[in-house]
């Protein structure tokens, strides 16, 4: 059985990345639909990856990291290569790591693949999209839990209300393939989903659903694990990107 979400509780934060925020910003900026009055809209570069995490880099690739000392870094896996590693240990209430911010109104495409150890039967947020300020705001609009034998995507709407769009059948240690495209907007955002390569029909019997895919005054995204526990988890994942196309992050 998943159990609802506890209170956000902010977490320290860690190793900030060196303006990739502004970088971010910047390239998802050229994504956006509209353009200053008396000005030409810019085409969106074809192809553009906006920013990828790096192994070679270390935990810095990252816009920062939330985790307890010495739970998250790389670890070498014998059908992925090096890819990274956190464990949130138990009674811990997350490691997980950050992106740069994202731009409201852009639309961009986000691909990993993770495999994921919980030692317990309660639900962890291996995925969210997370908004802030956390209060007052749909504080995580598009989340992946897992939990019980099950991973599942879920839309929360500017009251905090959860819609499930999607489930399956997931076993401890196996490799998936995730890839969302996200269309930012706070009531018309939309969602599509592909798992390991396919894409997926919603609960609604759409492939795209329309809701909150932003609020607050800043959004961001965050792979790892979330909700205090009695037990370890283990989210080992490849580097995430995000890009401007399907092409550049499927088979990550």
């Amino acid at each position: 059985m998943f159990r609802p979400a506890p209170a956000f509780r902010p977490a320290p934060v860690f190793r900030p990345a060196r303006a990739a925020t502004l970088a971010l910003a910047l390239a998802a900026a050229a994504l956006l639909p509209t353009a200053a009055p008396g000005t030409a809209a810019a085409a969106p570069a074809a192809g553009k990856v906006i920013w990828a995490a790096d192994t070679a880099e270390g935990p810095s690739s990252f816009a920062a990291v939330q985790c307890k000392a010495g739970n998250f870094g790389t670890v070498q896996d014998p059908a992925r290569g090096k890819v990274w590693r956190a464990r949130q240990a138990a009674g811990e209430e997350r490691c997980e790591t950050l992106s740069p911010d994202l731009v409201n109104g852009a639309t961009v495409y986000v691909g990993w693949s993770s495999r994921v150890r919980i030692g317990d039967d309660r639900s962890r947020y291996v995925f969210q999209l997370k908004c802030s300020p956390s209060e007052g705001t749909a504080n995580h609009p598009v989340e992946i839990d897992v939990a019980d034998g099950r991973v599942r995507l879920q839309e929360w709407d500017t009251q905090h209300v959860a819609h499930p769009l999607w489930s399956a059948p997931v076993a401890d240690d196996q490799w998936h393939g995730y890839v969302l495209k996200l269309r930012l907007g706070r009531t018309d955002g939309t969602v599509d989903f592909w798992y390991d390569g396919v894409k997926q029909t919603f609960t609604t019997g759409s492939g795209t659903y329309t809701g909150t895919t932003w609020d607050g005054t800043r959004d961001y995204l965050k792979w790892g694990s979330y909700h205090p526990s009695p037990a370890d988890a283990v989210n080992t994942f490849t580097s995430p990107a995000i890009a401007t196309g399907y092409d550049l992050v499927k088979g990550r």
